[in-house]
């Protein structure tokens, strides 16, 4: 049995970085960067009206000042409209400001009579006026290499005239679930049975990743069928097995691996719930053998699988977001592992929720988080501890 940090060593060591892509915008949501970015274009790209109102020079647009209308400026094409001390333009928001005006007076602090208005409260210079650039500058980085493409981030880089970004490569993904106890979804359960949850939690996860699922199914413990069905999953770039890692008769992984030829590199891990981990690779895919127990499956995937897959795409960050948090209660870790509570954070405070074993469902489905306890640590309510969340 190794630690966790050189089993999550072991396991980045052992997978690559993948070829990089140009997507559209519609397919880089959550991606990675394979580049750094830098605007081409200033933003706003030319001097603009912040409001509605009346392009003007400040100087001549007192509180009472009259002045003469003399054309307008809508948004879109610049009508290249200039006045003097004494004139204004019509404008709206957006619009280009016409040469020779240095403020805008709002349509609200104005009053329209005929070709002139009258100005109700006093102008200053570069009011309501966005100036160029004053929101991004040209060779501005807007986009470092390895990060997260988010859907502001989409704007920004569809504001600089990009038809794509360069991202890091797609990871593919294979589910086998095993044992002859478990049932897929919507066929009837015999005395003994469960339904299968873990692969509905794992797509789910690996889709969150941003990997692309081809393949997910169910294999009873029959050891030929298990092999065929790992030479289906190793097509892919990762392969994530859950259940059969242990050591009973029907644990029958590890076995069918071998006769594989895969090399594994791990099996068990000094980790609370999920120490029968399991991590190897086979004709160039990572296998990761997840425990049975939905938490155990839970956490390793969070600790070992994600990082292994985010590396993979190209990510700057790998681990999952620390947040500070206050105890609620009283924990201490008196076992021979580090153990991973669940819980859930709010307003700031952390508190553990349901049974803490590795079968308890029910509890994992009402958290958003997770406190890491090393061997013989106490913490007491009122503490600020680091939680990990991954919602």
């Amino acid at each position: 049995m190794i630690s966790e940090e050189e089993a999550r060593r072991r396991v980045l060591q052992s997978v690559d970085l993948l070829g990089e892509r140009a997507v559209p915008f519609s397919r880089a949501l959550d991606c990675f960067s394979a580049r750094e970015v830098v605007a081409r274009l200033p933003l706003p790209i030319f001097d603009n009206s912040a409001m509605d109102g009346y392009a003007v020079v400040a100087s001549a647009s007192g509180k009472g000042a009259r002045l003469q209308v003399i054309g307008e400026q809508p948004a879109g094409i610049d009508r290249q409209l200039r006045i003097s001390p004494g004139e204004a333009v019509r404008i709206f928001t957006g619009a280009p400001i016409p040469g020779g005006a240095d403020a805008v007076a709002m349509q609200e602090d104005t009053t329209r009579d005929g070709d002139e208005i009258v100005v109700n409260v006093g102008v200053h210079p570069g009011e309501f006026i966005r100036r160029r650039g004053c929101d991004l500058a040209e060779s501005q980085k807007i986009l470092a290499h390895g990060e997260r493409i988010r859907l502001t981030t989409i704007a920004l880089l569809a504001s600089q005239g990009f038809a794509d970004v360069t991202v890091g490569g797609q990871v593919n993904a294979a589910i086998v679930s095993t044992g002859d106890e478990v049932v897929m979804p919507g066929k009837k359960l015999d005395q003994g049975q469960i339904y299968d949850s873990n692969s509905i939690l794992l797509q789910a996860l690996l889709q969150r990743c941003g990997a692309s699922v081809t393949l997910a199914e169910h294999c009873p413990d029959q050891r030929e069928r298990l092999i065929q069905a790992i030479q289906r999953g190793i097509r892919n770039h990762i392969l994530v097995i859950t259940g059969g890692v242990s050591v009973g008769e029907h644990d029958l992984v590890q076995a069918a691996l071998h006769a594989l030829g895969a090399k594994i590199d791990i099996w068990r891990v000094a980790i609370k719930p999920g120490k029968p981990f399991l991590f190897g690779q086979a004709s160039g895919c990572a296998v990761f053998g997840l425990p049975g127990n939905p938490v155990s499956a839970f956490v390793t995937f969070l600790q070992f699988v994600r990082p292994a897959i985010l590396k993979m795409m190209g990510a700057k960050n790998i681990d999952l977001l620390k947040v500070p948090a206050k105890l609620a209660v009283d924990l201490t870790n008196e076992g021979d592992r580090p153990h991973y509570v669940r819980g859930r954070i709010d307003n700031g405070a952390f508190v553990p929720i349901g049974r803490q074993e590795s079968h308890a469902l029910f509890g994992l489905s009402q958290s958003n988080a997770l406190l890491r306890i090393a061997v013989g640590e106490s913490l007491r309510a009122g503490e600020i501890v680091d939680i990990q969340t991954w919602d």
